[in-house]
């Protein structure tokens, strides 16, 4: 014990202040211990120093292996590191900032895959030679961006179709439910085109929450271009007029604690007959 604590003054260059009491000794091999003692620098409240120690079989000299500075149960330490790409969310793109997506990226594939569950038409690609005698010459407005060399995978648009169904644009809000009907059968609801299509759209009134926004089809609101028609009127219902039972109040100089009622009897109000 004393050949580690002053290993650790010594060769550490700590100096025997910041070394405290010693806590305890672990065998971690054959002839390799490692005694523990407290440190009492404040800026490392709860570590402690580690120094291990050994021998050569055979041999009664005892030397130091290493000497380090360790974390205990109670210290305070840094939180784990997390990758960068791992913790950015959603809308933390800025403006100028660049996000590439990496060669490896599940969401997509490249666009010659065009088979199996990946298979996508790729409508911003430029048209072919057949196409273009088909079609005829293309207006300026018509002329493709340059094509895609990556499209969204299978998973990748899973994904995506998952994220947007179970988003504020999907159908399981207060915002839905309330609505007349779906936006499927809004005029203002313009479909997407390929496989997102089947189940999303967009919204193009400039009076709705979700204007400018990829809602689902089984989504709505208030602003449905056939709220009149598909709402259901709501109708007052009728006062409820109790015919049969009366309140007893006071009059002037009529008190009705100080007054005897006679019960009503048929005697009292005979029914009315036909003869009058």
């Amino acid at each position: 014990m004393d050949l580690a604590r002053d290993a650790l003054a010594s060769e550490a260059g700590i100096g025997l202040g910041t070394i405290g009491e010693h806590l305890a000794v672990e065998a971690t091999a054959d002839r390799v211990v490692t005694h523990l003692f407290e440190c009492t620098d404040p800026a490392y409240a709860g570590w402690h120093w580690a120094v291990t120690v050994t021998r050569a079989p055979r041999s009664k000299l005892v030397t130091v292996d290493e000497t380090v500075l360790l974390p205990g149960p109670d210290a305070l330490l840094a939180p784990p590191w997390v990758p960068w790409q791992d913790r950015l969310r959603p809308g933390d793109v800025g403006i100028g900032d660049l996000l590439p997506a990496s060669a490896d990226d599940e969401r997509l594939v490249p666009l010659v895959v065009l088979e199996g569950d990946d298979a996508v038409t790729d409508w911003f690609a430029p048209r072919t030679d057949a196409e273009n005698a088909e079609a005829g010459p293309q207006e300026p407005s018509e002329l493709p961006a340059p094509g895609r060399s990556r499209v969204l995978s299978g998973y990748g648009r899973d994904d995506t179709a998952e994220r947007w169904y179970e988003s504020d644009h999907g159908p399981r809000t207060p915002l839905s439910r309330a609505a007349p009907a779906n936006c499927v059968s809004c005029g203002f609801f313009v479909p997407l085109s390929g496989g997102l299509g089947r189940l999303f759209g967009a919204c193009g009134n400039a009076f709705a929450p979700d204007d400018g926004r990829v809602v689902s089809a089984d989504h709505g609101c208030g602003a449905h271009s056939e709220a009149a028609g598909t709402g259901s009127a709501v109708q007052a219902a009728a006062p409820v007029i109790d015919e049969f039972g009366y309140d007893l109040v006071d009059l002037p100089g009529v008190s009705v604690e100080e007054t005897d009622f006679e019960p009503l009897s048929r005697d009292t109000y005979p029914e009315s007959t036909p003869e009058g």
